[in-house]
């Protein structure tokens, strides 16, 4: 429910829209930036790396199904852990969710005008401006598409994601056949197995994009049922497209090749065996034009996840209370989205991006934890409460969840963490600053608020 005169989220998603979002975060600049790095850490093993990754980030994405499905409202993790934990507690979580989705935004707009150059120059043009020009563009289309139609956003995201899949897919059709299994040998090249969590520290922001599913759940028809569904058919499609992308790369192009590649380890991969297409042109052409495709949609995505985690914020008084409204006439949470915005041009303009890449994966393994935690605490205090989705093997499956997350975080560099605790500080600052205008902590501010104080009769699991 709404306040009278205020407008509430419009159910205009689909199964299939709200898998889009998580699919097109997760399949977006990693695959192609993220590969080659991955490799030259770990050698021939990287695949195992994306394969563990996606093991560590199913027992999150179980997490976050069974919450969505007992208080299905906009915000994700924030919404969740807003009701298990305290408010300054929800407030951190919110805080460095809303952050990390905005910096991705700056990485993926980057990333994209980079790709959108580089595909111009492939056909002999000279695109006028530069890498902050574009970067800047394509933020500022995407944050006008979200700000005046949910329903056009979430199509626009559908239709580029599943764009870029088939382009994935029509590279590992053609590479399959030159695949070379002895470029796997040896298969921990670089002497020990240990040396991959470093690289799974490094390339597991490219597995988090599934939280953003929650975040709109208000926003997806049937949330208790799609939500879950969404979640869980996201990661598992993710998964099977990095490890036959990352196959196919390693058995034709090599990891002394996908090493030296860097970034274009894709496209390099891509220009020994596809054959010329018409009107796309080579194989580099056609994976330089995925990669536009999978940057763009990646942006889309997060503008939608960190608008709807500050508008959850605004909604709860733990941001300003503009933030937590409706436009009257779009029905979009149109603040949110142009602060949103706001910070990623900023970030788009000035930030390091190495630095806050990692920033974002460490601020993501540590929200993922408390999203497990949240688990365990809900079923404790409520365990009547309705979950139409329940995680499998609970309480083992959670925390794990907790172990590995932590674990992963541990390998990220301490420059990072100082960073992180800074960031923390900024938002303390804030926080206590609202709490005196407010004359007390952050609450909610009864829209929308679940009622699931309230037990009721527990129904079997239906997935």
């Amino acid at each position: 429910m709404s306040h009278a005169g205020e407008r509430a989220p419009a159910p205009t998603l689909t199964l299939l829209d709200a898998t889009m979002v998580g699919i097109g975060a997760m399949i977006g600049a990693g695959i192609f930036v993220l590969t080659g790095l991955a490799v030259e850490t770990a050698g021939p093993a990287a695949i195992l790396v994306f394969a563990l990754n996606g093991g560590v980030t199913t027992f999150t994405a179980l997490s976050y199904a069974e919450l969505a499905s007992s208080i299905p409202r906009n915000g994700g993790g924030y919404a969740y852990v807003r009701e298990v934990f305290s408010a300054p507690v929800a407030f951190v979580m919110g805080w460095t969710r809303w952050f990390t989705y905005m910096i991705a935004g700056a990485l993926y707009a980057l990333g994209f005008a980079s790709n959108f150059i580089e595909f111009g120059h492939i056909f002999g043009v000279a695109l006028p401006g530069g890498v902050l020009f574009w970067a800047a563009s394509v933020v500022l289309v995407f944050v006008t598409l979200n700000a005046v139609s949910t329903a056009a956003s979430g199509s626009a995201e559908t239709v580029i994601t599943l764009v870029k899949i088939v382009i994935l897919l029509v590279f590992v059709a053609f590479g399959l056949q030159f695949v070379d299994l002895g470029r796997f040998s040896p298969f921990f090249e670089r002497g020990n197995p240990l040396t991959m969590l470093p690289a799974m520290g490094l390339t597991f922001i490219a597995f988090q994009g599934y939280d953003l599913i929650a975040t709109v759940t208000e926003e997806v028809e049937d949330p208790e049922r799609n939500i879950p569904r969404a979640i869980l058919l996201s990661v598992a499609t993710t998964v099977v497209v990095y490890l036959l992308v990352v196959f196919v790369a390693l058995g034709t192009l090599g990891p002394d090749g996908l090493a030296g590649a860097g970034e274009t380890a894709i496209a390099q991969a891509a220009e020994g065996f596809m054959p010329v297409f018409p009107l796309v042109g080579t194989g580099a052409a056609l994976i330089a034009f995925g990669a536009v495709f999978s940057t763009i949609s990646a942006l889309n995505a997060v503008i939608i996840g960190s608008s709807r985690v500050a508008f959850a914020m605004g909604r709860e008084a733990q941001l300003p209370a503009s933030l937590g409204r409706l436009h009257h006439r779009f029905g979009t949470p149109f603040v949110a989205i142009v602060a949103s915005a706001a910070v990623m041009l900023v970030a788009v303009a000035v930030v390091p991006i190495r630095v806050v890449g990692n920033l974002a994966s460490l601020f993501s393994l540590l929200g993922f934890s408390i999203v497990n935690l949240s688990v365990i605490r809900l079923r404790r205090q409520q365990p009547d409460l309705r979950r139409p989705f329940e995680v499998p093997f609970y309480p083992v499956t959670p925390i794990l969840g907790i172990v590995l997350n932590l674990l992963l975080g541990a390998f990220i560099d301490l420059t990072t963490w100082a960073l992180a605790v800074g960031w923390l500080v900024v938002g303390g600052a804030i926080y206590v600053l609202l709490s005196r205008r407010r004359g007390g902590p952050a609450g909610p501010t009864g829209a929308l608020k679940p009622e699931i104080s309230e037990p009721e009769v527990t129904v079997p699991t239906e997935d």
